[in-house]
């Protein structure tokens, strides 16, 4: 289902100064082979991504693809999100938990092998964001996530679910109100 922009949205998305633009002066500078969060876009940005992506609860594998989607957001690390068809659903619990993405839409949380609400999915979407329903994202704190067997660490700050590798320099987002500089 799509959704339309309201009011609120909209003041939501204006919020921000940086919108991958310019790199502000506090930014690391990216070394070669590396991508600074602060070239990334807003409006958020998808790209199919084929490396192998690999979610692990407790020694289970609970996703592992290399049909991956990368959302680039400007002050995030990526977010990948596999299709449903590459996760194991017997993993895969519905957690009453919704969130709200003034980009992307709404999402439901989703419990992972019984770690709690380490994943979502987007169940309403705004349209420029409806490739994104049917896949899963999961919280890199929670689980092992690994890209092409890098493993992942976790966006500071516990609300985001951003994928940290050797590739992306920050500082991050890390949902600390005291850091309005995004």
């Amino acid at each position: 289902m799509a959704l339309a922009a309201t009011r609120d949205v909209l003041a939501a998305r204006g919020k921000w100064r940086y919108r991958g633009d310019k790199r502000p002066p506090f930014a690391q500078v990216p070394e070669a082979g590396q991508e600074s969060v602060w070239d990334y876009p807003r409006p958020p940005r998808i790209l199919a991504d084929h490396r192998r992506v690999r979610v692990v609860a407790a020694g289970r594998v609970v996703a592992e693809s290399d049909r991956a989607l990368r959302v680039l957001e400007t002050a995030s690390p990526p977010t990948f999100y596999v299709p449903a068809a590459d996760v194991d659903p017997d993993c895969m619990r519905r957690a009453p938990g919704t969130t709200h993405c003034e980009w992307k839409g709404l999402a439901h949380a989703y419990d992972v092998a019984g770690f709690g609400e380490a994943a979502w999915t987007y169940v309403e979407t705004y349209p420029q964001y409806a490739s994104l329903a049917g896949h899963f994202a999961f919280y890199p704190a929670e689980l092992e996530c690994t890209v092409d067997g890098e493993s992942v660490l976790a966006q500071p700050g516990g609300y985001y679910g951003g994928w940290v590798t050797a590739e992306i320099v920050g500082p991050f987002k890390a949902g600390d109100p005291s850091t309005a500089w995004w």
